[in-house]
């Protein structure tokens, strides 16, 4: 279908800025966004780096400018030249499995972070799900996204003058994104059907265009949908628990029917984490309905079926009552052959207040391919569900590991990608998983490297500066707010950043733990500390908006000096700023309960030192010359006794560690000595931490076993067997009101960037 902003008035030579707007290609090709950022730079920022809403906007007269500039269509051409290689030319997989082509691997996950041009994420759990569908793209793996279409995304924070958390909800402007409404071949939009509680609900199916990759987005937003129905979509992580369930049905069941309207068969099926898990009861019951058995059908979904689990948190695993499970799936057991019991018994995870519908023992269950995201997290979590194999040990429970990377294009810094071009050499991105490659970084003469990172620094502060002066320019805030979001920074003074999901585990508290010493390590007047904090509580979480606002009310304590700032709003795009511009990434999460964390890796990318507790990657990264280790590489059994460890060994290293070495400069003006350690960082953590490791990786330890096993089954699903898709046979399903009562849930999951 063609992309419904199509009007904009563009002349004919740049005709093809519509075709590079559409793909969300250009999010990892610093010159793709200079070429839109050069039409109308105001404008650009305006519509925050939206090329959609900006060629809808802009005015003929520039775009005629940049038509009569030599350098400008210069550098249209070769992005276009670029681009249409990324899509059409010979992929790494093609040319290295190119028996394995034909057949697609499905990825689902409840939430996907692009770019902040489409708020569609929470935080950690998208943005790796994002990452993971633009390496897919650069190494031509054949791979769909399966995803929901939220109106309202997740939310934008505001703080109050009194620190406190508020949530501000707005419509997504589906006419400025590059959305197209996918049609069967009468022209018809396609929609899917899915049974809730009784009740039939109809979504529609847009595609988002990632690369080569497209992910597929449902909607329930139609007329013909009850009206709490049209909002099932609305909204990401919805706390109310009957709607919750009616999301990931619509996500599970309603993405499976999707694929097969759109005519897309996969031979693995990812599930992102737990939410998507009802996908296997769809593909059990098209199975079933080709004449299989139970046991047949749970075969062929098992070794088909892979399954990422993200967090070591109870509450980041979905679960619901008997009752709730009843009500909302309203006899679909029967499709399964099962009863009632039976069917929970699918899910069935025993709670001290009773036994609940598990996501996580669910896709657990029906998955042969399952994987922890760090070594660490592997133990916990094979230690978490031993129970499931009870005639194993733990140490033998069959869940692996494969730790979690970022997209290298994605989150490097320009002037960070300019560097590693000349030393590096001009493949480099292509062969970012090759530790020899980046043996050359210690070969980068310290002045290059310095320059590069105080300039950095500038952006950040400039950044925050500009931010700050449109939020007093809207008089939304007090003077002090002001100062607290960080318009005293200096940008040359020592900057530690912290930024991901407040919860109570990630102790943001850590730090002020003791105020005193706290104050005077940033008011030291020879070598003064300033520290940038951002990150958003989810909204039914009050332990950790309380937290925040304690934090809060200490950052605008004048006795601070400014030199504390917290970053309103936490997104892609503050991500981006920080993990480049700051000079240390501080992570203190309650070992072990960060499964992974990518934060730090993104920062490490860029020059930027991590100072974190030994969980998740960093037990993995650090080598005791790259950064340093907060605490010891142990366990606690009272949180307290650990909270005052981590704290005494945070202070101890930044003041007799960090800031003297951060200010321990030569003559010529640079630390070399704190440049060496940063080199090392860059050379020992890179090669490993990165989407394309990762990505192969999953490749050859998980999508190639689950492509081999559908091969060997190589059934189509019959045209009778795909329930709820419009135009085809579409099963009775019992009718009723939706019930309004509501069930016990426990909401959340991996949430920080």
């Amino acid at each position: 279908m063609e992309l419904r902003w199509k009007e904009a008035a563009i002349p004919k030579r740049f005709a093809r800025l519509i075709d590079l707007a559409g793909n969300l290609w250009w999010t990892w090709q610093p010159d793709a966004q200079r070429l839109f950022e050069r039409l109308d730079p105001v404008l650009w920022e305006e519509v925050r780096h939206n090329p959609v809403a900006l060629l809808r906007r802009i005015e003929r007269a520039r775009l005629n400018a940049a038509a009569q500039s030599p350098g400008y269509l210069e550098l249209y051409d070769r992005v276009l030249a670029e681009f249409d290689r990324a899509l059409t030319g010979e992929t790494w997989f093609e040319r290295t499995f190119p028996a394995h082509t034909g057949i697609p691997i499905a990825y689902f996950s409840t939430e996907f972070g692009i770019h902040e041009a489409f708020p569609a994420y929470a935080g950690g759990l998208g943005v790796l799900a994002g990452d993971s569908l633009k390496e897919a793209s650069d190494l031509g793996l054949p791979m769909v996204g399966v995803g929901l279409l939220y109106q309202h995304g997740y939310f934008n924070q505001r703080i109050t003058e009194d620190g406190w958390q508020e949530a501000l909800y707005e419509d997504l402007d589906l006419e400025n994104l590059p959305l197209s409404l996918m049609t069967g071949p009468d022209g018809q939009p396609l929609q899917v059907e899915v049974a809730i509680a009784g009740s039939p609900v109809r979504a529609r199916i847009w595609r988002l265009q990632i690369g080569r990759i497209p992910l597929y987005l449902l909607d329930t937003q139609l007329p013909e949908n009850a009206p709490a129905d049209r909002e099932l979509s609305a909204q990401l992580y919805a706390g109310d628990p009957e709607r919750r369930i009616a999301q990931e049905m619509i996500l599970g069941i309603g993405g499976v029917r999707a694929l097969r309207a759109l005519g897309v068969h996969p031979g693995v099926w990812h599930l992102n984490e737990g939410h998507s898990a009802f996908s296997i009861l769809e593909r059990l019951r098209e199975h079933i309905a080709e004449g299989l058995s139970f046991e047949e059908a749970a075969a062929r979904v098992r070794e088909t079926t892979v399954f990422t689990t993200h967090t070591p948190v109870p509450a980041g695993h979905d679960r619901f009552s008997f009752t709730l499970i009843e009500r909302a799936f309203a006899g679909y057991w029967e499709q399964l052959r099962l009863s009632f019991q039976e069917f929970c018994e699918l899910g069935r995870q025993d709670e001290p207040w009773g036994p609940t519908f598990n996501m996580t023992v669910l896709a657990l269950r029906f998955s042969d391919h399952r994987n922890a995201v760090s070594e660490l997290h592997g133990r916990v979590t094979r230690r978490m569900w031993a129970h499931l194999w009870p005639d194993r040990p733990a140490e033998q429970v069959p869940i692996r590991h494969i730790t979690n990377g970022v997209h290298v294009g994605t989150w490097l810094a320009r002037r960070m990608r300019a560097l590693y071009q000349r030393y590096l050499g001009p493949d480099w991105m292509e062969r970012v998983d090759d530790p020899a490659l980046w043996e050359r970084v210690l070969e980068i003469p310290d002045e290059e490297l310095w320059t590069i990172r105080r300039h950095l620094k500038r952006k950040l502060v400039a950044f925050m500066r500009e931010r700050a002066r449109r939020r007093w320019q809207r008089n939304h805030v007090s003077p002090i707010q002001i100062v607290a979001s960080g318009v005293l920074l200096d940008p040359y003074a020592l900057t530690i950043g912290f930024a991901r999901r407040f919860a109570l585990y990630k102790r943001a508290y850590l730090l002020f733990r003791d105020p005193d010493r706290l104050r005077r390590l940033v008011n030291d007047p020879q070598r003064p500390v300033q520290i940038i904090l951002a990150g958003k509580a989810h909204p039914a979480d009050e332990p950790a908006k309380r937290m925040m606002q304690e934090i809060y009310r200490l950052i605008k304590d004048p006795a601070f000096g400014g030199r504390i700032a917290f970053l309103e709003d936490y997104d892609i795009e503050v991500a981006r700023y920080l993990v480049q511009g700051v000079d240390v990434w501080l992570n203190t999460p309650r070992r072990p309960l960060e499964a992974s964390g990518t934060s730090g890796q993104k920062a490490a990318l860029n020059g930027v030192l991590n100072l974190s507790v030994l969980d998740g990657w960093w037990r993995e990264g650090y080598n005791g010359a790259n950064g340093w280790a907060i605490g010891e590489d142990r366990d606690y059994e009272d949180p307290n006794v650990q909270d005052a460890a981590d704290a005494a060994s945070l202070y101890e290293l930044l003041e007799n560690v960090v800031v003297p070495l951060y200010y321990d400069v030569e003559a010529d003006g640079i630390p070399h000595r704190w440049l060496r350690m940063v080199k090392e960082s860059i050379r020992s953590l890179a090669p490993f931490f990165n989407t394309r490791r990762m990505m192969k990786e999953y490749l050859h330890e998980m999508y190639f076993p689950a492509l081999e096993a559908a091969r060997r089954t190589a059934v189509a699903i019959p045209e009778p067997v795909r329930q709820g898709v419009r135009g085809h046979h579409l099963a009775e399903q019992p009718a009723g009101p939706r019930s309004a009562e509501h069930d016990t849930i426990a909401g959340g999951g991996e949430h920080g960037v």
